[in-house]
């Protein structure tokens, strides 16, 4: 894939939330996004978020949207690895993942570029990083011919609390090689 060298990828990354989840540890003004949940590592999951994308090739500075109350915070932990970000976007009032999407879109489209978009989550937690690297770079060709590509894991156990994409014929031995989705299923019951 000789394309790989000059595709520029735009990381997005998601970091609003109300800290909720993990209190009394994570709270509103402080969500767990901002907090070093991993005990071998002094840096937050927004950190390590970034940190992980190492090794890719043509990686731009990161597009962060976050809430305003949150803005100093991911401005400080940025500048605490070297990251100046291409920006901090600011939404007065949380309304899920897909208008945040745009508005980074937008703003990755500014400069008449056409990047590829790499929309990450600020609070997960990915223990094999070359693995999660592979599949990202394995995704970089359905990517650049306009597909959208979803990153997912094949779960161990029925939760409800999470969706499922049901993808057609599936493959059993072979790693991160894109295919087809069906379709989601959004969190479905046990």
């Amino acid at each position: 894939m000789s394309f790989l060298n000059s595709i520029s990828i735009q990381p997005l990354i998601l970091s609003g939330g109300s800290g909720t989840r993990l209190w009394p540890l994570s709270r509103e003004c402080f969500p767990k996004q901002y907090l070093p949940l991993n005990s071998s590592s002094k840096y937050s999951a927004l950190q390590r978020t970034y940190q992980r994308l190492n090794g890719l090739k043509n990686i731009q500075s990161p597009i962060i949207i976050c809430n305003e109350e949150q803005r100093f915070i991911v401005a400080e932990q940025m500048r605490e690895i070297n990251i100046k970000p291409k920006s901090i976007i600011l939404e007065p009032f949380g309304r899920n993942t897909a208008p945040a999407i745009v508005l980074g879109a937008l703003k990755a489209q500014e400069d008449k570029k056409d990047p590829l978009l790499l929309i990450l989550s600020s609070d997960h937690e990915i223990r094999n990083n070359s693995e999660f690297l592979k599949a990202i770079e394995s995704s970089l060709d359905s990517a650049n011919k306009d597909e959208l590509v979803t990153l997912g894991i094949i779960p161990t156990f029925p939760c409800s609390g999470y969706g499922y994409i049901q993808v057609k014929n599936a493959i059993e031995d072979e790693k991160n090689i894109p295919l087809s989705i069906s379709k989601f299923i959004e969190k479905p019951s046990v």
